[in-house]
């Protein structure tokens, strides 16, 4: 007894460092922001174009928890996007689609695709997928209900000729996609209460692009396609939540600051401060009402009018635009009110047509809060971070400028990753709302896995390891284990 009690120490000690690590072992995604993009020069008449193009589409157009390893960044002198890795198909092949809160369907580049790039400046292996590889991959025909589904929204179409239920994404400059629907398994991580682990799949429908033009040809932030996160029936999350696999809820905490970082779950974020807006009914996108905006604490005088949703107007939450966007209406009465309220601190000087203030101190101490109110007294709160954007300096002086723009002769707002970031968003559909908080997105969250179920259950969300996925640290727990439990056996036998 006397050899083999140090052994059993020994053992014991092991389990317990073991039990440590998994029981801080994270159950959330960990925002990876490494796109190799570092000029802080970048003028924001380019950020304001890259924009432009994606807002031409927009106005043209559960057991668990799901997580999705997130990478990419926020940084609005990187043109920066959120990209995230999804498996596809039998035997499951890993493609990076863009994360996309602006549109609708899943969509990734096919074999003898014309014009999809075979490179990506991100430092990404970029891959096609081919239905013809995959056991588990079917073709969509236009008398799949699912087809007719798409057709009411505009997402899907149908070739009299070939019978195949298809689509065509166009952007407002002239790039864009298309191709045909098919539908194949999707390969998953989902978290159960406890922080339990598993493996799933569920079939989906999704698109297979033949045909690729304008920006997306180009390979400096290419990624293989595009994860539309929009509400109609053929997005994933309506997919998955009609299957009863996810709640029909997706959140995510943006970090803005530094490099980045966050969360984003298939799941409801639960924080005791979140606030709730309608959606507005009927909208293709996740459009809310806004009543009004204060500056320092003083309602700006805009007509209400101003804001109201009709066609190519109302306020639209969009993850994938990189600044924020007011009516043109609204535009010039915000800006003045900021500038007379910091005119006697800071200079005021126009660079290429933008506001922009020279600054010798933190623009905390100078800048007034900003509080767009919205529809059932839900107001966010934005601090100067998250309407200024800062450009260069000048003679020591650090130049910030408006991040807010104008679409001439339009009445749309638009809030970007930039108004964004440094909160927690929950994009309730099932009960048609949307709910936001002020948060430090480094936090760990609660994350509700309730679907129909009369409980709610609980997952404690912190942050991932930057050293790999979670699958892997599970396995490698795992792994761990079985060599403690078979040296026990040993020891023991």
């Amino acid at each position: 007894m006397a050899a083999v009690f140090p052994a059993w120490i020994t053992i014991m000690l092991l389990i317990l460092e073991t039990a440590v690590v998994m029981g801080g072992f994270p159950a959330t995604l960990k925002l990876e922001r490494s796109i190799p993009l570092a000029s802080h020069e970048l003028e924001l008449s380019r950020l304001r174009e890259r924009d432009r193009l994606r807002h031409g589409r927009l106005l043209q157009s559960s057991g668990g928890v799901v997580d999705f390893l997130v990478q990419g960044t926020y940084d609005p002198f990187l043109v920066g996007l959120y990209y995230t890795k999804v498996q596809l198909g039998s035997p499951p092949r890993e493609f990076y689609v863009q994360i996309d809160t602006g549109s609708d369907v899943l969509w990734i580049g096919c074999n003898s695709c014309n014009g999809c790039p075979e490179s990506s400046g991100l430092q990404i292996q970029l891959n096609l997928y081919d239905p013809g590889s995959s056991s588990t991959a079917s073709l969509i025909s236009c008398s799949d209900q699912r087809c007719s589904a798409g057709i009411q929204s505009s997402d899907s179409g149908c070739s009299g000729q070939s019978n195949q239920c298809s689509y065509t994404f166009q952007y407002g400059d002239g790039s864009g996609t298309s191709g045909y629907y098919v539908a194949d398994l999707l390969h998953f991580t989902t978290i159960f209460e406890g922080s339990m682990i598993t493996n799933s799949t569920a079939p989906i429908m999704f698109g297979c692009s033949m045909l690729q033009t304008g920006d997306l040809t180009k390979s400096d932030r290419a990624v293989d396609g595009i994860f539309g996160f929009g509400q109609q029936s053929l997005s994933v999350i309506s997919q998955l939540s009609s299957q009863g696999t996810t709640p029909r809820v997706f959140s995510h905490c943006l970090k803005g600051n530094n490099g980045g970082g966050g969360i984003l779950v298939f799941g409801e974020i639960l924080e005791p401060n979140m606030v709730y807006t309608p959606l507005v009914a009927s909208q293709p996108h996740y459009n809310l009402d806004l009543w009004s905006i204060s500056v320092g604490g003083q309602v700006l005088s805009i007509d209400p009018s101003v804001f109201s949703t009709s066609n190519n107007q109302g306020t639209i939450v969009d993850s994938g635009t990189t600044l924020a966007y007011l009516a043109d209406e609204a535009y010039d009465a915000f800006i003045s009110a900021i500038t007379n309220t910091v005119s006697q601190t800071v200079r005021p000087v126009l660079s290429k047509g933008n506001q922009c203030y020279l600054i010798t101190s933190s623009v905390t101490d100078i800048f007034p809060q900003v509080s767009l109110n919205f529809a059932g007294g839900a107001s966010m709160i934005l601090n100067p971070q998250d309407y200024l954007v800062q450009q260069n300096s000048i003679g020591g002086a650090a130049v910030w400028c408006i991040g807010f723009q104008k679409i001439q002769g339009q009445g749309i707002t638009i809030l970007g990753d930039l108004v964004l970031k440094d909160k927690i968003f929950v994009y309730d559909l099932a009960n048609q709302r949307i709910g936001w908080t002020n948060y430090d997105c480094s936090m760990s969250v609660n994350v509700s896995t309730n679907v129909n179920t009369g409980s709610t259950e609980f997952v404690n969300a912190g942050q991932m390891s930057n050293d790999g996925s979670s699958r892997d640290q599970l396995r490698s727990m795992i792994a761990l284990l079985l060599h403690i439990f078979v040296l026990a056996v040993i020891l023991f036998s």
